[in-house]
Order: structure tokens, then C-alpha cells, then sequence
């Protein structure tokens, strides 16, 4: 598996602004201007899922006052991705908000107000939610103890980095040994099927956009082609991925691991 590295995207006119986002990322982000929005769609199809966008909700519509109906296909054809908008104050009226969060975006960037490199950073941060995280939580059982739902979280923000089961014992502080004595007090797998678990779930999620390829989520997942993505997912899933995002692939994908929590909480 490679690792990850996490993008950020950026679409932005605005050249102080676009100076501001360099000087936050700087250290933290990898990024990646982009000059319209058919570029910045080449670039998301194949995206991590980690990867964080920043655009011009206006752009290629100077002097307009309408939200770019690009930005809003975009968000349907990747409804997985993080998108942050950065605009004027004067140009965010609350009909426009209320628009772009119905369309998805994240968090709205108001220039002038609050474009420093600092506020830039928290707002990256803090949309940086990690959306398989949010699905997974979603998804648990009830009777998920506190001390699986943290390392089923954790595995989730490591693997969406590309991370491995060093990396995720190091986010606990312990080691791998550890880790595995933990996995198995709290009734989940070993680290060693609890991570491809979290590849699949990944993969699943990123297959029910339909602007990625199978190819594409491959890369996205930390795969050098889409072969070693089939074969795990026959694996664990028992279907192919061209077969798990006919339905809902995510919902598909969650059941089998959910079904593999139980058998390993039998075992506990």
C-alpha cells in the first residue's frame, strides 16, 4: 500500500487570498492550484478521500451574483468530497448559504473577515471531519463499547490517510501488541482484517459517487490498480466493486462488516 498524502485543492481568483491559503498549508497540505473548474474535476475524480477543496463559489461568473451551477454539479457527481467556499461577505447572503449547504459544501469562508493564515488552517481543520468517520459512527450498533468505537474511529482516520496498524497503534501512544490485546478486549477483529475492513468501507463510500471510476477509487485508496481492490473486496465483501455500487454500495459494504463485528464479538 502507498501512503497518502492529503491535497488541497485550490480554485481561487483572488491572488492575496490564494497567497494566504499557500502560507496555511504550508507544512500541512499538499497543494494544488487549479485554474477552472473542468481542471479541478480532473484533479477530484481521483482524489483521497482526505482531500480538502477550496473554491471561488462565484468563479467563471465574474460580476455575477449567482452561485456557479458547476460547483453545485461537482458536489453531486462527488458528494464525498469537502469543499469549503470562500467569498465576499457582501456576496453571502443567506439565500446563498442556505443554497450551498443544501448543495453540500462544508464551511463558508468569508474574506475580509476571516482569511488570515490562521483562520485559514482551523477552518481546514475543522472541516477535515474525516466523512467516513461520520458514516461509520452512524452506522455502529448501540451496544458499541466506548472503547471500540475510539479505536473503530481511529482506524478510519488512519486508513483515509493511507495509513498502516503502526500508524494506528502510534495514534493511541502504544504499540502494535498492545493494540491487538485492546482490538480483542473490546469484540473487534485484529488490526491486521480491522484496517482492510476500513479500506472497504472506504472504497464503498467512494464508489457511490458517480463521477469516480473503479480505477480511480483505487488510487484513492492507497491501490496501485483496481485488481488488488477486487481481490480484497471478493474477499471481504464477497462482490466484486463494479457489482457493490449497482445498490447502495455503502450500505451493502456496512452490513458484511457489521456482520464480521458480531462473529469476532462471538469469539471475544
Amino acid at each position: 500500500m502507498k501512503r497518502i498524502a492529503c491535497p488541497l485543492l485550490l480554485l481561487h481568483s483572488d491572488r492575496v487570498f490564494r497567497e494566504r491559503v499557500r502560507a496555511a498549508s504550508k507544512g500541512h497540505y499538499e497543494l494544488q492550484e487549479v485554474s477552472s473548474w473542468e481542471q479541478l474535476r480532473d484533479r477530484v475524480r481521483e482524489a483521497p478521500p482526505s482531500a480538502l477543496v477550496v473554491v471561488d463559489p462565484y468563479e467563471g461568473d465574474y460580476g455575477s451574483e449567482s452561485l456557479s451551477p458547476t460547483l453545485h454539479g461537482l458536489l453531486r457527481e462527488f458528494p464525498s468530497i469537502t469543499i469549503l467556499a470562500a467569498c465576499e461577505a457582501r456576496r453571502g447572503s443567506f439565500e446563498d448559504l442556505r443554497m450551498m449547504g443544501e448543495w453540500g459544501v462544508t464551511r463558508v469562508i468569508c474574506l475580509d473577515e476571516e482569511d488570515t493564515p490562521v483562520a485559514i488552517t482551523r477552518h481546514l481543520r475543522s472541516a477535515q471531519g474525516r466523512p467516513l468517520r461520520s458514516l461509520l459512527l452512524r452506522s455502529l450498533p448501540p451496544q458499541t463499547s466506548g472503547t471500540a468505537r475510539a479505536i473503530l474511529i481511529a482506524a478510519a482516520d488512519v486508513v483515509s490517510v493511507g495509513g498502516t496498524a503502526k500508524d494506528l497503534a502510534r495514534s493511541f501512544h502504544i504499540t502494535t501488541r498492545t493494540l491487538l490485546r485492546w482490538a480483542k478486549s473490546a469484540g473487534l477483529p485484529p488490526p491486521q482484517q480491522l484496517l482492510p475492513w476500513m479500506r472497504m468501507l472506504l472504497a464503498a463510500e467512494l464508489l457511490d459517487d458517480p463521477g469516480r471510476t473503479v480505477l480511480g477509487v483505487a488510487y484513492a485508496c492507497g491501490y496501485s490498480s483496481d485488481s488488488p481492490l477486487r481481490n480484497t473486496m471478493r474477499a471481504y465483501i464477497g462482490v466484486t466493486p463494479k457489482v457493490l455500487r449497482r445498490g447502495d454500495a455503502f450500505a451493502t459494504a456496512t452490513d458484511a462488516f457489521l456482520s464480521a463485528l458480531n462473529e469476532a464479538r462471538v469469539k471475544k
